[in-house]
């Protein structure tokens, strides 16, 4: 093994080693996962390695700051607001409302003012309620937020345990979170948040998985309100099967040892976000690898995504990584049939590799599907524009908004937070 390989392995399982200082017994399960987890890590952590050798760790933090300081991702906020569970979780979320232009007849001496049809309620507005993914947040949609923003009512809501979301006290009370449990949450964010009107459905990987499982349990809602749907980087099941990009060796260990692993770091949070701290170069290696597709990301962007993983405590990791393994809901997916359905990933996911996708639209042949080339798992991240255009051709489609009010939204170069 090089230098740069053992020093990349050695990273991988500082974090083990912080929290084993708390009790070796409890953690040679930990040294056991550190060789798995190094192999995952390896091709991410020897340029880490690499780096290390050039690039003071106090530049490196400075470099960090900056671009936090700099960029804008994730700055866009909207009317806040709460929805409850069906075990008294307190799940947050946003609402971006559409901008009405007034018309000359709505126009008096005194200003604009709204048309009032007394005696008639006005239709409900369609409602695009955005789904985020493991580990990530509301704000994960910042790009399409931004070029959407006024176009067409959104809802953005952050899982139950992410974001400003609550923790899930089903979990607190040692209830394994599965994603029928994130179905339901969803219904709870649409009854609050949307309670009329057509709806469109957009999720990224387990935001995917949330809405089919919304699909499986209320197909009714489905059947009467959803106007059409979107699966980015998603996966409909046998997520067990995927290799991460590792040879057979390697991910057989990372499979056998992983789960274990992760429960025990789990209890150990506290030792463990500070190992996370120490061990910052590691995880941006590994999160670029396993975010992002090309090799030429914006900085700034590779740090917005780092920020959001960063921001989701290892407890919840823990907790929610079983349900990916147990997930199964091709049986779903024929609920979807009968809307414009768009279907999307990056060619280099190694998460939900595009197979995954491929898979999807088997069983929905009249849906869009678009593999966009050297995307990785943080598509909508790493290629926007791409996504933003997907989008908004699905919202034509289905008749949620006019062709002739899309224009340039396609495209987030000129949008705010770009």
């Amino acid at each position: 093994m090089s230098e740069s390989s053992a020093e990349a392995v050695v990273a991988a399982t500082a974090t083990a080693n912080v929290a084993g200082a708390a009790g070796a017994a409890n953690w040679r399960r930990a040294g056991i996962a550190g060789a798995a987890i190094g192999v995952l890590a390896a091709g991410a952590a020897a340029g880490v390695a690499v780096e290390r050798l050039t690039v003071g760790r106090g530049m490196r933090k400075k470099a960090r700051l900056a671009l936090d300081a700099t960029g804008p991702y994730g700055s866009l906020r909207g009317t806040p607001g709460r929805a409850v569970a069906d075990d008294g979780t307190e799940l947050y979320y946003e609402i971006d409302e559409v901008e009405v232009a007034p018309t000359t007849a709505d126009e008096g001496a005194s200003g604009s003012r709204r048309r009032r049809l007394f005696g008639r309620k006005a239709p409900a507005p369609v409602t695009v309620v955005f789904s985020h993914g493991y580990c990530l947040g509301q704000d994960s949609w910042h790009f399409q937020r931004a070029a959407l923003r006024g176009l067409v009512r959104a809802v953005y809501w952050d899982q139950r345990s992410h974001g400003r979301s609550e923790r899930g006290r089903s979990q607190a009370d040692g209830v394994p979170v599965g994603i029928d449990q994130l179905g339901r949450d969803l219904k709870a964010v649409i009854d609050a948040a949307a309670p009329e009107g057509p709806v469109v459905l957009a999720g990224h990987s387990m935001g995917g998985m949330t809405m089919m499982a919304l699909a499986d349990q209320y197909p009714a809602l489905i059947r009467d309100r959803v106007a059409a749907v979107a699966l980015i980087g998603t996966s409909s099941g046998k997520l067990g099967e995927v290799n991460f990009g590792l040879p057979v060796a390697g991910v057989n260990a990372v499979r056998r040892v992983l789960p274990g692993v992760l429960k025990a770091l789990g209890s150990q949070a506290e030792l463990v976000e500070k190992g996370r701290r120490a061990t910052a170069d590691l995880f941006a290696g590994l999160i670029k690898r396993y975010s992002f597709g090309s090799k030429d990301v914006d900085p700034a962007v590779a740090r917005f995504a780092e920020r959001l993983i960063e921001a989701t405590p290892i407890d919840v990791v823990a907790e929610f990584y079983p349900a990916f393994t147990e997930h199964d809901k091709s049986g779903a997916l024929p609920g979807f049939r009968d809307v414009p359905v768009l279907i999307l990933a990056g060619d280099k996911d190694l998460v939900t590799p595009s197979s995954h996708s491929e898979a999807i639209a088997d069983v929905l042949p009249d849906a869009e599907l678009v593999i966009v080339p050297d995307a990785g798992h943080l598509v909508m991240l790493e290629h926007p524009e791409t996504v933003t255009d997907r989008l908004a051709d699905l919202l034509v489609r289905s008749g949620t908004v006019p062709a002739a009010n899309v224009g340039g939204h396609g495209s987030t170069a000129q949008q705010p937070g770009r």
